[in-house]
């Protein structure tokens, strides 16, 4: 090459640089370009593809409906217990009365047998017997009633034989009673000092009409001095037989008014001493009085000692269930026991003895409506009073295996023809379906011909 014509190294290392740099250009450019998006194809790009209908797959297998609720372990037959009256004064005055306060509490979760001795009031027993007839009145010598034949009844399965139980109480039913309280270690009520006062009088009012009577009939008409000599004339006899009816009439009266007396007079039971209870044994189950309190309203809440689950369901549930159905109670932590319907609806006692009403509430789907449940070998539950609970009743089962499907899954078109919707193939067919039953959200269904089996996709959503 000429010397004219080579060009100085400097200016090709130049035209090299320009050159490569004129390529890095053009090689970004064209990067950016494959690989950059607008916002709207970067949207574009992640959006969601188009949703697809949701489907659960067909199941064989059996199907129980079942209620399930939540209860509480209660004690049953729930009683509130009340005082009818005062107990007896403890004093020996009639006119001096003994302030009704609470010196003796009742003892929660204490089991009350017949003759056991509830709380004391003032000093005095309030004892418990068996009996349908509520305490309303103070018993002694004199009274009729069923409720005297019912402590006649109750005394003598206590050993202290009344003599009889036609329900009168006589002197054989007073001594029962005082017989009773002396094993029990308490003094029965007996006659105040006015109660023996007045039965002095009346005897005293009888010995005195008896010697006014002894007197008229010993009178001949006046008397005389010695030697003979009249000092009266003789009473006429019609004035006789007068004195003689008016001295008899006085013994009558007064001997009407001691008889009357003493068939009130004697031993008597108190009507603040004494509760009947229609069953016994029976369990404290609340106290609702203080040490000090005046026993007025109820003293305390008593229970058998049978378990119960108390729970409430909606009347679309309390429809399927009835009397003697078998549950399940299962506590929190596992524990589970049999229990069996025994009341659903209708009225039904809380812990405090009141009544809850169940009534009729068909009307409404979702209204509660009260279940009780039996225990009948409460075992693990016997000392879970006031626990919840989990109550399961199976009302129904499917005979054998059958084919099972969400109630999502099922439709009713205007025909009034219930079908499922199977996808297959990418496509959606109807399959018309006869409804069976039904629990926990899943359905049985029959299909009008083999076009439904176990493992196909019914739609349930889109």
């Amino acid at each position: 090459m000429s010397p004219q014509l080579r060009m100085p190294q400097s200016r090709t290392r130049q035209v090299a640089l320009v050159i490569a740099v004129v390529v890095s250009i053009g090689a970004g450019g064209w990067f950016a370009g494959s690989h950059m998006q607008s916002p709207a194809d970067a949207a574009a790009a992640h959006r969601p593809p188009k949703a697809g209908p949701v489907t659960v797959a067909v199941e064989r297998r059996e199907l129980t409906a079942s209620v399930v609720a939540q209860g509480t372990v209660e004690f049953g037959a729930p009683r509130s217990v009340s005082l009818a009256g005062p107990v007896a004064s403890t004093s020996p005055s009639a006119d001096e009365t003994t302030a009704q306060l609470v010196t003796h509490l009742p003892k929660q979760g204490a089991t009350l047998t017949e003759g056991s001795v509830l709380m004391q009031v003032s000093g005095r027993p309030v004892f418990v017997l068996r009996g349908p007839v509520p305490m309303y009145r103070t018993l002694g010598p004199g009274v009729s009633g069923d409720d005297v034949s019912q402590l006649q009844s109750a005394l003598r399965r206590l050993g202290h034989d009344p003599g009889g139980t036609g329900g009168h109480y006589g002197q054989g039913t007073a001594t029962a009673v005082a017989q009773w309280y002396k094993s029990k270690g308490f003094q029965a009520r007996t006659p105040s000092t006015e109660e023996q006062k007045q039965r002095d009088d009346l005897e005293e009012a009888v010995t005195q009409a008896q010697i006014t009577l002894l007197q008229a009939q010993n009178d001949q008409g006046g008397s005389t001095k010695d030697g003979g000599e009249a000092t009266a004339p003789p009473a006429s006899d019609a004035a006789r037989a007068l004195e003689l009816k008016s001295a008899q009439d006085q013994l009558d009266h007064a001997n009407k008014a001691l008889s009357s007396f003493l068939e009130t007079y004697g031993t008597k039971v108190s009507a603040g001493e004494l509760v009947f209870l229609p069953d016994l044994p029976v369990r404290v189950d609340k106290v609702k009085v203080h040490l000090g309190d005046t026993p007025d309203g109820a003293v305390a809440t008593v229970t058998s000692s049978d378990i119960v689950v108390q729970s409430v369901v909606p009347a679309a549930d309390a429809a399927q269930l009835h009397q003697g159905m078998a549950a399940r109670v299962e506590t929190t932590n596992g524990r589970k026991v049999a229990g069996v319907v025994t009341k659903v609806g209708g009225e039904r006692g809380d812990a405090d003895g009141k009544e809850t009403a169940g009534g009729d509430n068909s009307a409404d789907p979702t209204a509660p409506v009260p279940v009780a449940i039996s225990v009948p070998d409460p075992g693990k539950l016997r000392n879970q009073a006031g626990e919840a609970v989990k109550v399961t009743v199976d009302v129904g089962s499917s005979d054998g295996t059958v084919l099972v499907v969400p109630a999502a899954a099922v439709h009713t078109t205007a025909d009034r023809e219930a079908r499922v919707r199977v996808r297959r193939d990418g496509q959606v067919v109807q399959v018309p379906v006869t409804v069976g039953l039904s629990a926990a959200g899943q359905v049985a269904v029959t299909p009008h011909d083999a076009a439904l089996k176990e493992g196909d996709q019914v739609v349930v959503g889109q």
